[in-house]
């Protein structure tokens, strides 16, 4: 059996470190199923050239981790990667920015990654590379004359052609990609502004069947792969956590009013200040819902040296007081804003405890928050989700209540027909959901795109 070589910007810690996300849980399983290795940064910095790989055992998995030379750090992740890349993905080009020396050092750090993987790889590994900071690593590896099957899975939204464009070296990406044998994305939406990004650019020379495609001179497989959840152990761990000490106080704390919590990173993408206006018309609109609702929007910080990020905690901050100063009362104010992360097991036990789930990303490639909050409810009374129709679990998760997050209004209203939805209609909504993310689980997920590379052969 082949080894799986996962590669990701970071790396989970194997010695009890959170390893809660969606792509360490998929990860995980995957290399303990087939053995191998997880490479990547290890979070330090140095001056000097980065040494060799540290690597930690743990069972049938090695973790192999780099350090990253400080002065290409910056310029590669919160430059290429998050203010040229993640803005484009996200179809949101008032945040976008490009400096040619970020290319470079994002160019320079996935050569790094390609050395520093060399020694460690095997004859008979299948390689498995996580995500937009890492799209040039088979075009290293391949020039260093790795022939290993090389899969891609792209976590955030692939944006249409047009879009791409505003990148000045967006072809150097398309070629890029085209050097794996299994590009995976999450949506068919991927899939398409992909393939018509290659054939508008000349790059796509013939489509062949069951998403095998020619393209600047390889046969490449391009599929939506959507990413799911471990069902079963959300299930499990907000059943529990939800009598926890902190969920009971919070629960007890609410004094029988409804509860909406949202969960997100501090990200523009996640349309939180649109969030939070809509709550606003919520309490403007509807005066009855004065004093009966409390919103929790729990939202740690994160990529904190990009002043983009700086900008959107002040706005939410500033937000949420002009709404608690204008409408809260002495017994209840309406908003609770979170700047801080959470356990993992805290916030499942806050999603099971929840009437309404409100996911409402201005862009998104799939979100599992919104997955989490139906698997964490509870069957004989769960409560509702409020989804933008721009997340990738739109598509599958289509029994919620769907939004349009830049309609303040229409997603007030939806908060509203949410709040007052009948235990019936909550029932059969969440039924429905929860058989489809079993059918498209974690292991699903990871199943089906290590079989898909196993068969590219390389």
């Amino acid at each position: 059996m082949s080894r799986l070589f996962a590669v990701s910007n970071r790396v989970a810690d194997p010695v009890g470190g959170k390893t809660a996300g969606g792509l360490a849980i998929g990860l995980l399983a995957a290399l303990k199923q087939h053995g191998g290795v997880w490479f990547g940064w290890g979070g330090k910095t140095r001056q000097g050239d980065p040494s060799d790989p540290t690597i930690v055992r743990r069972g049938n998995i090695s973790y192999a981790t780099i350090d990253l030379f400080e002065a290409d750090y910056d310029d590669y992740y919160n430059g290429y990667s998050n203010t040229s890349l993640w803005p484009l993905c996200h179809y949101m080009l008032g945040f976008f920015r490009y400096e040619r020396r970020f290319s470079e050092a994002y160019r320079r750090v996935n050569a790094l990654f390609a050395r520093k993987m060399l020694p460690l790889l095997e004859d008979d590994d299948v390689i498995w590379v996580h995500d937009y900071h890492l799209i040039p690593l088979a075009a290293e590896l391949r020039r260093a004359g790795v022939s290993n099957p090389i899969g891609f899975f792209m976590h955030v939204p692939f944006p249409n052609i047009d879009v791409l464009r505003t990148l000045p070296d967006h072809l150097d990406i398309l070629r890029a990609l085209t050097r794996y044998d299994v590009i995976g994305f999450q949506t068919h939406n991927d899939v398409r502004s992909f393939t018509e990004g290659l054939a508008r650019e000349g790059l796509l020379q013939a489509r062949l069947d069951d998403g095998r495609f020619r393209a600047d001179g390889r046969e490449i497989t391009v599929k939506a792969f959507p990413i799911g959840i471990d069902v079963d152990g959300v299930i499990r761990m907000a059943s529990r956590s939800v009598s926890s000490a902190t969920v009971s106080r919070t629960v007890e704390g609410l004094h029988g009013r409804g509860f909406i919590l949202g969960v997100d990173r501090l990200d523009y993408s996640k349309g939180l200040p649109e969030r939070f206006r809509a709550f606003e018309q919520l309490l403007a609109r509807y005066p009855e819902t004065r004093n009966r609702l409390i919103f929790m929007q729990i939202a740690p910080p994160t990529r904190t040296g990009v002043r983009a990020y700086q900008d959107i905690r002040r706005e939410l901050e500033q937000a949420a007081g002009h709404i608690n100063g204008h409408y809260a009362e002495p017994d209840w104010v309406p908003i609770r804003y979170l700047n801080r992360g959470f356990s993992r097991s805290i916030l499942m036990g806050l999603l099971r405890a929840a009437n309404i789930g409100l996911v409402t990303p201005l862009r998104d490639g799939m979100n599992l928050v919104a997955k989490e909050f139906v698997a964490a409810q509870d069957p004989e009374n769960p409560g509702a989700l409020v989804l933008s129709t721009l997340a990738g679990a739109a598509i599958e998760l289509d029994e919620a209540v769907i939004v349009n997050p830049y309609d303040s209004e229409g997603t007030a209203e939806a908060i509203q027909q949410a709040a007052n939805m009948p235990l019936g209609e909550r029932r059969e909504r969440h039924a429905s959901m929860i058989a489809t993310l079993r059918r498209n689980d974690i292991d699903a997920w990871r199943t089906q795109f290590v079989d898909a590379l196993l068969q590219s052969g390389g």
